[in-house]
């Protein structure tokens, strides 16, 4: 029983000497960098502390002596490291997301759903949204990002404005005809995704977000998709 209890202290000891150390840490980055970090963890790997701010992932050692950026790889397993964690701190909560502000399509049943943020003169989205073309039984939501230029606010406004949204997103994105919608109607829309898109730390178009929160950033191939989709219809 001692030695259950003593054991039982020992690990509470560690689990608040490791807290203090990341505190510690935390605050000696923030100070280097100027800014808040938003969280820091002590890694497995090298006496290296996991630094997630701004939406990418970066190490450093207790004494901030050094900042790495890059991928980190588990030597034994060959496991992307970073991949896994970044997927895990990036992930948010679907149910929060503002679907009301997004152009809603349906095909077929609807039951699988996800959303994407995209700028509209993104040439990645438009290889993504060629390839979306194929999907059935979906809903997607796409929230319009204009992050690359004055023309792309635009764009977004005039597809905002038309009558019917989904057609106008397609005909332009698939089929490259420009939307002829004036733009003037309410677009509060899309300056509120814009805010979004900087709350949610999203750096570029396209990215993907599934029910389970999982953020998918990138034109990634149709059949990935497809796996995910699946994946997520199958009882949990």
């Amino acid at each position: 029983m001692l030695k259950f209890l003593f054991s039982l202290a020992a690990s509470f000891f560690f689990s608040l000497t490791a807290s203090a150390d990341e505190a510690a840490v935390q605050k000696a980055i923030e100070a280097k960098l100027g800014g808040k970090v938003k969280s820091v963890t002590k890694s497995p790997y090298l006496n290296l502390y996991e630094v997630y701010a701004d939406g990418q992932i970066f190490y450093t050692d207790e004494a901030i002596t050094a900042i790495l950026a890059g991928t980190l790889i588990d030597g034994q397993t060959m496991k992307n490291v970073t991949a896994e964690r970044m997927q895990k701190l990036s992930a948010i909560n679907f149910s929060d997301l503002p679907l009301d502000l997004a152009v809603k399509q349906v095909r077929g049943n609807g039951k699988r759903v996800f959303a994407s943020f995209e700028d509209p003169n993104c040439g990645y989205c438009k290889r993504l949204a060629k390839e979306l073309v194929k999907l059935d039984n979906v809903t997607i939501y796409t929230f319009l990002l204009p992050i690359l230029s004055q023309d792309s606010l635009d764009k977004s406004k005039k597809i905002w404005c038309s009558t019917d949204k989904v057609k106008t997103w397609n005909d332009w994105m698939v089929n490259g005809k420009a939307p002829a919608a004036k733009g003037d109607c309410d677009t509060t829309a899309i300056t509120k995704v814009i805010e979004l898109g900087q709350r949610l730390a999203i750096s570029g178009t396209p990215t993907l977000f599934f029910t389970d929160g999982t953020r998918v950033p990138g034109a990634v191939p149709l059949a990935q998709i497809e796996r995910k989709l699946e994946q997520l219809e199958k009882p949990q």
